[in-house]
């Protein structure tokens, strides 16, 4: 069963590996097909708000369709997953460390009570004074909401007045959220320091690293969009080590044990710092850099440890390969897009993807979430994929009106 929300970008890549492994797929949404009549087995209309109602839905489900393994695609599906898991009794992560990896601040508690090297940190609260609050506070720090992802509402304020002014944003981030959001928030230390990240798989609590991402551009903020993943990691082999074995520790700590973490760290003078991690694999369309074995896909290798754990998984292959996400330069309506067949001609781009429509309106960070699309470029070295992606980029024209 993958459970596939309706939002991500990720349904055709695990529906395809699904396909290629040969394996029948149940598809759970939150939101019900008109298909769904004519293939009960395969598709299923579920509540990911409410997990204990969906595991027991699921239980009923399978007593006429079988479940052997059950896949979460994205954050917002991780603790339905756990509490599916746990009422079919298919080994997975708990209810509880799934819930964790959702919550910045139990996340940062179960870091702190562990050892695990993070940032410091200070809940706050959209109700109580904010100037009064910025005068305790230890700067540079960096504002962040308690769930959002993709960096949205993650501010850096280097002294009382951003403080304030961040606050004052991240409040009107969260007034247009569904439900009703926390008026609770985090306050970290800011981390100096190059960032990478790291995607494994969990096997009772072992980590198995599949690959480790140099992140090229200095995220100093304001804000903290994501742009280049570049790998294989060019850091000594020693360090990229010691990045594994803090990632393991972090979820440990939360009690993850069981299927894809994607965990982001920094490097600071004192060494590996987690900055979070996610019960769950990369997001957006990045898994498209990431090849094993004799040409495996990561939702491939994904789908195959959840149905046996004792699988051997393949190492990813050699070549340098990495992506771009295309940020949103300026808010407003995609009116056109320029320049698309010169960046698929700069050598080493394999894939252009504009995931963005025309006529969309366009929210850049930190109040958007999203990216204009993705580039893909493969090539001898990590400093070659660099330069096709940064060349490629600068072909792109995108035409934005502010209306």
């Amino acid at each position: 069963m993958l459970l596939l929300p309706t939002t991500t970008y990720r349904t055709e890549a695990f529906l395809a590996a699904a396909s290629r492994l040969d394996v029948d797929v149940t598809v759970a949404s939150e939101r019900p097909s008109t298909l769904q009549h004519l293939n009960p087995a395969a598709l299923v209309t579920l509540d990911f708000s409410d997990p204990q109602a969906a595991a027991d839905q699921v239980v009923q489900f399978s007593e006429e369709f079988p479940i052997d393994a059950v896949v979460p695609v994205d954050s917002q599906v991780v603790v339905a997953a756990a509490a599916i898991c746990a009422a079919l009794g298919l080994r997975h992560n708990s209810v509880q460390s799934a819930t964790a990896a959702q919550d910045k601040h139990l996340m940062r508690q179960l870091f702190a009570q562990a050892d695990v090297a993070s940032p410091g940190f200070t809940l706050c609260s959209l109700d109580e004074d904010r100037t009064a609050r910025a005068e305790r506070v230890e700067y540079p720090c960096v504002v962040k909401p308690l769930a959002l992802a993709a960096s949205q509402g993650v501010i850096r304020a280097d002294d009382p007045a951003e403080f304030v002014a961040a606050v004052d944003r991240l409040e009107a981030i969260l007034e247009y959220q569904d439900g009703k959001p926390p008026r609770e928030f985090l306050v970290e230390q800011f981390v100096e320091g190059p960032e990478v990240a790291l995607e494994g798989i969990l096997t009772a609590g072992k980590l198995r690293v599949l690959a480790l991402f140099d992140k090229p551009d200095q995220l100093d903020g304001p804000f903290f969009e994501e742009t280049i993943y570049l790998a294989p990691s060019q850091l000594a082999s020693d360090l990229q080590e010691r990045i594994a074995g803090t990632a393991e520790q972090a979820a440990t700590a939360l009690g993850l044990s069981d299927g894809p973490i994607h965990a982001e760290l920094r490097l600071s003078g004192d060494g590996p710092v987690v900055i979070e991690v996610n019960a769950r694999s990369i997001g957006g369309l990045c898994s498209r850099l990431l090849r094993f074995g004799s040409g495996l896909s990561l939702e491939e290798l994904i789908i195959m440890h959840a149905i046996d754990q004792e699988v051997e998984l393949p190492d990813r292959q050699s070549q340098a390969a990495g992506v771009m996400m295309l940020p949103i330069p300026a808010k407003g309506r995609l009116e056109e897009v320029r320049g698309l067949d010169d960046a698929k001609e700069v050598v080493g781009i394999e894939e252009l993807t504009i995931t963005a429509h025309l006529g969309q309106q366009l929210v850049p960070l930190p109040e958007g979430s999203q990216y204009l699309g993705f580039l893909f470029a493969r090539a001898d070295s990590p400093e070659q994929v660099e330069q096709a992606l940064r060349e490629a980029q600068r072909r792109l024209e995108f035409r934005i009106t502010a209306r």
